[in-house]
């Protein structure tokens, strides 16, 4: 079990296979080009001339490439179907939830167990406590490559053997992210409209980042539990911080999309009557 293959050596499936390297491990490479290899050879990797080779050089395969459709064309082919059969294979391309099922089926018609992954971080901040890989599916694949997958990541929690459940929380996580960068965008236009420093006002979220999970955490749980009353923010409160928005947009002459955005969901919040509710309520429009 310490021999290990690496399936695409694009910026992520490189830094993989370093990090793997140092770890002591024995492994084996495949790219559509050989240039992209030759750093780690030098290493010490193994590369190999076919797909199906790099795979039978190794119990546990993984597959990092630019998405499924492209991991597809890899992997279905016969000669690489018959080295997989009994194998472990994760995959840790970009993909949507349905595409995860409809891998771990090919993967089941061809005896193969499989673990879909997603990585919720950077290449340069592989290797480190903070990096996460989330991971679902086969647990006997899980359980086979856990030494390997915390060589990669700090945090590599696993979600269960539905499938689609690492995919679904990567695209819940990056929902929250990109959410969160647009209001960091119109954070720091009322900042320059004021004249002050938005890098001083990214450290200042840096510290209060704990403070904005517990809030999150509360959220969640008021969701969960479909507990609206007794609102520690109600939908009206949270109201009266948007209008504001539009307010300081207006005086500012700013761009006012965000504000506008959100002004558009409270109001149809308010207009189903939830106004006296937790501000989780505001998924009731949604669903």
């Amino acid at each position: 079990m310490n021999n290990v293959t690496i399936i695409g050596l694009g910026s992520m499936g490189a830094t993989l296979a370093g990090l793997l390297l140092k770890k002591g491990y024995q492994v084996t490479v495949w790219n559509r080009s050989i240039a992209k290899a030759e750093p780690l050879i030098k290493d010490g990797a193994i590369f190999a001339t076919s797909v199906a080779t790099a795979i039978s050089a190794s119990e546990v395969s993984i597959i990092c490439v630019s998405d499924y459709e492209a991991s597809t064309h890899i992997l279905n082919t016969q000669e690489v179907k018959q080295a997989l059969s009994g194998r472990v294979l994760i995959q840790l391309s970009t993909g949507s939830p349905q595409q995860a099922r409809d891998h771990e089926l090919w993967a089941q018609e061809n005896q193969v167990n499989y673990l879909d992954g997603a990585i919720a971080a950077s290449p340069l901040q592989m290797g480190n406590s903070e990096a996460t890989i989330f991971t679902s599916g086969s647990l006997k694949a899980y359980q086979q490559s856990e030494h390997i997958l915390k060589c990669l990541a700090g945090n590599v929690p696993y979600l269960g053997e539905q499938v689609s459940a690492a995919s679904s929380t990567d695209l819940a996580f990056l929902s929250y992210l990109f959410g969160s960068y647009l209001g960091f965008f119109h954070a720091a236009r009322i900042l320059e409209s004021d004249g002050l420093r938005v890098d001083d006002f990214g450290a200042l979220i840096a510290q209060v980042s704990q403070v904005v999970g517990e809030v999150i955490k509360y959220e969640s749980q008021v969701i969960q539990t479909e507990t609206y009353d007794n609102p520690q923010s109600s939908i009206n409160m949270c109201m009266t911080t948007v209008e504001l928005f539009m307010v300081q947009a207006q005086e500012a002459n700013i761009n006012n999309e965000f504000p506008v955005f959100a002004q558009q969901l409270f109001k149809r919040v308010l207009e189903a009557g939830f106004g006296n509710e937790e501000l989780g309520a505001l998924i009731k429009v949604l669903r």
